[in-house]
């Protein structure tokens, strides 16, 4: 029992789905002492199930909770994943891999990338994929853990996680459940606050229960039932960069090579997802509704599956953007009530992720101090801004002109925070990071490459370096694609340690 004499005793969340859950879960691990957490959804209203496909931080999230790997993956129908492919996205026909992890092994003070410049500056015709660990396994199809040794090209790669996102949340249910949270089934009709504050107090049930707690936490999806519909937060729209505003989703039959990457192809009005879980394929198309009609789209998607499609398309509407608080006064969003990023660099849970580390690293009492509020909002509208510049590079590096939404894509202006970047690398090939980029240099340098946004002359440091850069380049290629062929089929990494029951 917690001491602290202004300490919370009651959370209420509401809404559940994987954002909810993971919520529950890290709250009931972190809580365990003292405080009530209670958890409200409706199993008439269904989730959007798009966030299938993750990025490396989602370990750190499992093993926190103390979540065992093997199972975890067994009990979600989970596959592993090197990084994405993109397809078409700079020219057509054209295809480039986005890798968890860098490229080759640092063997000088020079970047490996710039000894690829300069090494293609002399003749060297292998593409900057092949100097990558991920990408070696990936497209052999072959998986392993990376290697602990940092001298071996093992190491130089990272991975996450394509799952279904209904099994993940059902098993962080059980988790949560486990630990204390109790689960209120139902829909909620109203929310009532003070009239002074303003704080939310309580919530109405459809059916006329009434909820207390101190602090709400907002996870009712793009509605925002709290954060916007009863505090009135406001919306960033963010559509003039990132015009997709439609989705379509269908998962199907498994067919095909049991990949382990995430594809993304790039469609005339959009772009369509690829994920293979054990149990079945996720697709989906994301598009822009001013290029495309609905009835379109999804005569698209349909016509582009592997497989027999298994379940009736989802369709969903959405609007880029993220809230203009996150957090107001004792009310929290997390998920997509917080805002959305079109799920192309697979960060839609990872956004769940950040939004729990941050209350836990800034939890409140019941005083509700501004100071800390406003800092929670700093971080999140810098790490929103962040992963929004990166995706904004894939749209604007095209060079495809076949279609009207590549050709506005190709023509708009951007963000100055995402010219600069692409200023700097097409001058010398180099990484301006900036603060609380989820995206480190690898992942700028595998677009900006991928895209074709050459840089004019390398570093000039590099210049100086008598390292033969076309023979240890060899040399690493050779290495990454024997250790590569050395590694189970993804497969059989799958069927020895994690294998789903069978359905």
């Amino acid at each position: 029992m917690t001491d602290h004499p202004r300490a919370i005793r009651k959370i209420l969340i509401a809404g559940g789905g994987t954002a909810g859950w993971m919520t529950a879960a890290a709250l009931s691990s972190t809580l365990s002492q003292g405080c009530e957490i209670v958890l409200v959804e409706s199993e008439e209203i269904g989730t959007i199930g798009v966030g299938e496909a993750t990025i490396p931080p989602i370990r750190l999230f499992n093993d926190t909770l103390g979540i065992d790997e093997r199972d975890f993956v067994r009990e979600t129908q989970g596959s592993f994943k090197l990084g994405i492919e993109f397809v078409n996205w700079s020219r057509k026909g054209h295809r480039y891999f986005h890798p968890f992890g860098p490229h080759g092994r640092p063997f000088d003070i020079v970047a490996v990338h710039q000894h690829w410049l300069r090494a293609r500056a002399e003749g060297e015709q292998a593409s900057f994929d092949d100097h990558s660990m991920a990408w070696a396994m990936a497209k052999a199809g072959r998986f392993n853990k990376p290697a602990a040794d940092p001298r071996s090209v093992l190491s130089t790669f990272d991975y996450a996680y394509h799952f279904d996102a209904g099994l993940y949340a059902r098993y962080l249910r059980r988790y949560s459940e486990e630990r204390g949270v109790m689960r209120v089934e139902g829909k909620i009709g109203g929310v009532e606050q003070n009239a002074e504050s303003g704080f939310v107090e309580r919530i109405l049930m459809q059916d006329g229960r009434i909820l207390e707690a101190e602090l709400f936490i907002d996870c009712t999806g793009f509605r925002g039932l709290l954060i916007e519909g009863a505090l009135k937060a406001g919306y960033e729209d963010w559509t003039r960069w990132l015009p997709c505003d439609r989705a379509a989703a269908a998962p199907c039959a498994k067919s095909g090579a049991f990949t382990p990457y995430t594809r993304s192809t790039a469609l005339d009005a959009g772009w369509q997802w690829r994920i293979p879980l054990q149990h079945r394929t996720g697709n989906g198309y994301v598009y822009s509704s001013n290029f495309i009609s609905d009835e379109a789209a999804l005569e698209t998607l349909l016509g582009g599956l592997d497989g027999a499609p298994l379940a009736a398309p989802n369709q969903l509407r959405f609007v880029t953007g993220m809230r203009r608080k996150f957090w107001d006064r004792n009310v929290i969003a997390i998920g997509l009530a917080s805002g959305f990023m079109e799920p192309l660099e697979s960060t839609s849970i990872h956004l769940i992720q950040a939004g729990i580390s941050k209350l836990l690293a800034l939890f409140p009492d019941r005083d509700f101090d501004p100071l800390i509020i406003a800092e929670y909002n700093r971080i999140a509208v810098t790490e929103f801004e962040r992963i929004r510049d990166f995706l904004i590079l894939h749209y604007k590096l095209t060079e495809r002109d076949d279609a009207e939404l590549w050709r506005y894509c190709r023509s708009m202006s951007v963000p100055d925070t995402v010219q600069f970047k692409i200023d700097h690398f097409r001058r010398y090939g180099r990484h301006i990071a900036r603060e609380m980029d989820l995206f480190g240099a690898p992942s700028w340098h595998a677009v900006h490459i991928g895209q074709f946004n050459m840089p004019e002359r390398t570093d000039p440091v590099a210049g100086y370096r008598t390292v033969n850069s076309r023979e240890w380049l060899a040399k690493l290629r050779a290495a990454m694609t024997a250790e590569a062929q050395r590694q189970p089929e993804h497969q059989a990494f799958i069927d020895q340690h994690c294998k789903a029951a069978a359905r």
